[in-house]
């Protein structure tokens, strides 16, 4: 096959791919993968140009994929170079039934079936594609032992499919597998009868099935994580994934935000009905996967404020005791007789009603806890906003000093600082009384600057001694005949001259 043949092959096989297998293509190559699919065309027609080998194989990989992925669903009997799924589909659409669709017959009711069979096979002498009457290779897969991090937001009530391993098996780098699970008849119904009715919620459901990705690892606890080029069926049906965060680092693909995914909308709420997911990604060498599917709870900020207050508050006297430690310690020779700390909340700057901070952390200012779910409810950082250190749910107390001084009546309601002793005990901040001085000498003084102005604009009698001096082009009209000074200078450049 001639180059100009070949790179039109490449250029039909790039024509047939759906919007997912150019995101694949485009996310290979570094490309941008958002737009619509005659975008995605375009850019993945550019790609020809290059005349990258790699890229060629990955062209050719995707529509050996794709089309054994047509293959796996065409009508039963039908010849695999004359039709696709897409035209199977148009058939039974039109009202052929399985016993009218003959290859002879359908042969003569579609005009392309020649042209796709010397395309097909064209392609399969050019690169050894076989069309199969098999489905694509399954991806090795087998449960493992790996623990995924717990979120906060979600309780679990059932394991709908033990963590098993994404491997990949072969040398393609296009991988898949499928899984089922089956709902039990209270699981079904929990997930039916509940939904989230507050005011301003979108009727979501309560009880989620909740599909999660990491990597195979099992010496430790694992957080979410995607495998590259990922794409997800559910039924049938595309499952919405979180979007890729851009990366402008060259050829290097967007990874997504490491979150838990809904798949509930998608499900089959039966026990009578097999669930059917299907997870289709890009083999990174040197890197296995893990996914896992649960049947979770969903949890609100205040429900988590409600278990946080029940867990009870740390005693005032180990903060009281810690503050002595602080003031104490003279490690740098530097003796702390006191400490100054705010009431408000670092995150919302205003007084807070729940302090807490984590156990794990060292200092004594706090944050407020409301606040803090509120913001882990939207975007889950779990993140310490005094120290940038970690801040788990399981480790957050309510601090019971802290507590009890922002319920002291000796704290004014417009005062959020306090300065905490040596003995432990605290005091609201008192005011300067120094500055305080100062501040009233300095708005005397500028009174009597004030006064001393007024006199000098009123009184044309009183000429102060430093004023002529300083600004001689502020004195009177009767000023006006000194002006002459320019002709002397005038005279001075013609005797230096």
């Amino acid at each position: 096959m001639t180059p100009s043949q070949e790179k039109e092959a490449l250029r039909n096989m790039i024509l047939t791919f759906r919007v997912s297998e150019l995101q694949m293509l485009l996310g290979f190559a570094g490309r941008n993968q958002s737009g619509k699919k005659t975008e995605l065309q375009d850019r993945s027609l550019e790609l020809l140009q290059l005349n990258s080998t790699p890229v060629q194989k990955r062209i050719r990989e995707l529509f050996q994929s794709s089309q054994e992925t047509q293959q796996a669903a065409m009508i039963p009997g039908a010849n695999a170079l004359q039709y696709s799924a897409a035209y199977a589909q148009m058939l039974g659409l039109a009202g052929f039934t399985t016993q009218q669709q003959g290859i002879p017959q359908a042969g003569r009711a579609n005009p392309y079936a020649a042209q796709q069979a010397q395309q097909a096979a064209a392609f399969s002498a050019a690169y050894g594609t076989q069309p199969q009457q098999t489905k694509p290779i399954q991806a090795n897969t087998q449960p493992v032992n790996v623990k995924f991090k717990q979120l906060p937001f979600y309780d679990i009530h059932g394991e709908l499919l033990k963590p098993t391993s994404l491997v990949t098996q072969g040398s393609s780098r296009f991988q898949e597998a499928q899984f089922q699970f089956l709902l039990s008849p209270e699981q079904a119904t929990n997930i039916a009868s509940n939904r989230d009715i507050r005011m301003g919620s979108k009727l979501d459901y309560l009880y989620q099935i909740q599909l999660r990705f990491c990597l195979l690892d099992p010496s430790a606890e694992q957080g979410d994580e995607f495998p590259p080029s990922i794409c997800v069926q559910v039924n049938g049906k595309m499952c919405t994934l979180p979007n890729p965060i851009p990366t402008n680092k060259p050829n290097v693909e967007p990874k997504r935000p490491p979150r838990p995914v809904h798949i509930t909308p998608l499900c089959k709420l039966t026990p009578t009905l097999n669930n059917i997911v299907s997870v289709k990604w890009a083999a990174d060498y040197g890197k296995s996967w893990v996914v896992g599917i649960w049947l979770v709870e969903k949890l609100s900020s205040d429900q988590l404020l409600e278990r946080l207050s029940s867990k009870g508050k740390r005693n005032s006297d180990f903060t009281r005791e810690l503050i002595k430690k602080k003031l104490t310690d003279d490690e740098d020779g530097i003796a702390t007789t006191n400490l100054k700390v705010t009431v408000s909340c670092p995150l919302g700057k205003m007084r807070m009603s729940k302090p807490c901070r984590p156990t794990t952390c060292d200092h004594l200012q706090c944050f407020d806890a409301a606040l803090f779910l509120m913001m882990n409810e939207k975007k889950p950082t779990w993140t310490c906003p005094v120290c940038d250190s970690a801040a788990k749910y399981d480790d957050l107390m309510v601090d019971g000093y802290f507590e009890e001084v922002i319920k002291a009546p000796e704290l004014p309601d417009e005062e959020n600082e306090i300065i905490l002793n040596q003995d432990g005990s605290w005091n609201p901040v008192p005011k300067d009384e120094e500055e305080e001085r100062k501040r009233k000498e300095k708005e005397e003084e500028e009174r009597k600057n004030a006064v001393v102005l007024d006199l000098s604009d009123d009184d044309e009698d009183y000429t102060p001694a430093p004023k002529p001096a300083a600004d001689p082009d502020a004195a009177p009209a009767e000023d006006l005949p000194v002006l002459p000074p320019p002709p002397p200078a005038e005279i001075e450049c013609i005797d230096i001259e």
